[in-house]
């Protein structure tokens, strides 16, 4: 084929019947310079004919050594699945050439009174995947599909050649915007869109129609592999796909998330570290991204069904676990501490995910407070508590989060209340509340108070919240205690014991 093809364009390709002096080449930076694999790189000998269109990929890459190159480097990474999907990156030049090439093969045809369309000619990235990818997948013993969790990634560059479609910043200049992300801003989409816009007639002035040809070769670059997360999710209710589930939390001095405060850490642990380790573990993952619905203050137990939460796998390299192994690690998990206990540990989908977010603003929460108070209550005192029913409260943004949100007025509600007498200053609070409803908790200890993050009903914010606990009972009172006692979110589904 490639023979052919040289020969077709070989009477053409000269410097002497081309404008391709090189007008309108920028001096913007090269690509950027990535490892290559040097097992994979193939000098190009003297008097050898390296194709001016592929720049040597059809020629020197579709050979069972090279698959078998790249399914080694696979295995290497130890990654485990049953499909793959094969991506190809090619430089971006090559778009050109191939672009150039057309251009001369249909004036050719139609100086024979030949009819052929851009449709009827095959990619280069296209006619190497269709050469490649079945040797690899028989190499790796996977199926090869449009679409897999698994991408198995091969990329070449032929820096002789990078200089060739500069010419394009200057015709179509709008199609070259610099990125944060990428080191040229010649990339293959740029490049593909300049060609879509450019006449016929103007890059036949600044380019030779057919391309010259080069004097080496491409060379490959390290193959690469990466799957996509894996969710897991773990909730008293669950549902099947990412890591999902529901915890518990029983200490008051465990924070949710690490508690970093100026760069420095205040506490050991935390609820997603104590999860995470052993699913990263298990699953040979690269990191984790934790959410859950809501979240409690390091001094809030969580007790009842538990919080629903999601932990995303970032390339697992292990994904396949049957339901006794999944059960095996979360018991892993509740025997690593007695501060936490997961239940309902599942690998789910990310579109699952959402239902867990979709009941942030729907869900309900059950709270139970200890409260003391200033003035000697009994029993009668509190009667008038259990008859409130959807109680609404108007809240500004507590003082002390005031800096890091946008001051606003939000509407809440409470539900229902009940509660029950323990002493002449005590009793115990129990609360149905509306998403996101805040509870002012002040802990009183020896060494005065500490506010957590579930906040202002109690107190009032210095007036803030209205009305509040301390307006409706007419006296000074405060959190000594909280806990959650549940999150109505029905997500994920449960499992059976």
């Amino acid at each position: 084929m490639h023979k052919e093809l040289l020969a077709f364009v070989s009477e053409e390709n000269s410097p002497q019947s081309h404008d391709a002096s090189g007008e309108g080449k920028t001096d913007d930076p090269p690509n950027k310079r990535m490892r290559v694999d040097e097992d994979c790189v193939t000098p190009a000998e003297p008097d050898s004919d390296i194709c001016p269109v592929c720049l040597g990929v059809l020629q020197d890459f579709c050979h069972p050594t090279f698959a078998k190159q790249v399914s080694d480097a696979v295995k290497k990474q130890q990654f485990e699945f049953d499909s793959l999907v094969l991506t190809v990156s090619l430089p971006a030049q090559l778009s050109v050439r191939e672009h150039s090439c057309w251009l001369h093969v249909r004036k050719e045809v139609r100086e024979k009174s030949m009819c052929l369309g851009k449709d009827d000619v095959i990619q280069v990235k296209d006619a190497f995947k269709w050469a490649v990818q079945g040797k690899i997948g028989q190499e790796l013993g996977a199926a090869v599909l449009a679409n897999s969790p698994c991408e198995v990634s091969v990329g070449f560059i032929h820096p002789e050649t990078e200089e060739d479609c500069h010419f394009l910043a200057n015709t179509c200049p709008d199609c070259f915007k610099p990125t944060k992300n990428k080191a040229s801003i010649f990339t293959r989409m740029a490049v593909v869109k300049a060609l879509e816009k450019i006449s016929d007639e103007k890059f036949s002035r600044n380019y030779p129609c057919p391309p010259k040809k080069p004097n080496t070769r491409c060379s490959a670059l390290d193959t690469s592999c990466l799957h996509t997360s894996v969710f897991i999710a773990e909730k008293t209710k669950t549902n099947l796909t990412v890591s999902a589930g529901r915890y518990n939390k029983f200490s008051r001095e465990l924070p949710q998330t690490p508690w970093v405060i100026d760069g420095e850490r205040r506490m050991d642990g935390s609820v997603e570290e104590l999860i995470a380790a052993p699913l990263l573990s298990s699953f040979r993952a690269d990191g984790f991204n934790f959410s859950s619905s809501g979240r409690e203050d390091v001094d809030v137990r969580t007790l009842g069904n538990g919080r629903p939460f999601a932990l995303e796998l970032l390339n697992p390299h292990r994904t396949k676990f049957s339901r006794t192994e999944i059960k095996q690690i979360q018991e892993t998990i509740n025997q690593s501490s007695d501060k936490i206990r997961v239940r309902h540990l599942q690998i789910v989908t990310r579109d699952a995910t959402s239902r867990m977010k979709e009941g942030e603003e729907e869900k309900t929460k059950t709270y139970s407070a200890l409260i003391w108070t200033q003035k000697a209550i009994d029993d009668t005192d509190l009667d008038f508590l259990r008859n409130i029913k959807d109680l609404k409260i108007a809240q500004k943004t507590p003082l002390r989060v005031l800096h890091r949100r946008p001051l606003a007025v939000r509407q809440r509600l409470v539900h229902s209340m009940s509660a029950v007498h323990l002493d002449t200053h005590h009793f115990t609070l129990k609360l149905c509340t509306q998403a996101g409803t805040v509870l002012l908790i002040v802990v009183v200890s020896l060494h005065g108070r500490h506010c957590s993050y579930i906040k202002e009903f109690v107190h009032g914010d210095f007036g803030r919240t209205k009305p509040n606990l301390c307006d409706l009972m007419k006296t000074d009172a405060d959190i000594l205690e909280l806990d959650v006692e549940s999150v109505d979110v029905d997500w994920p589904p449960a499992i059976p014991d």
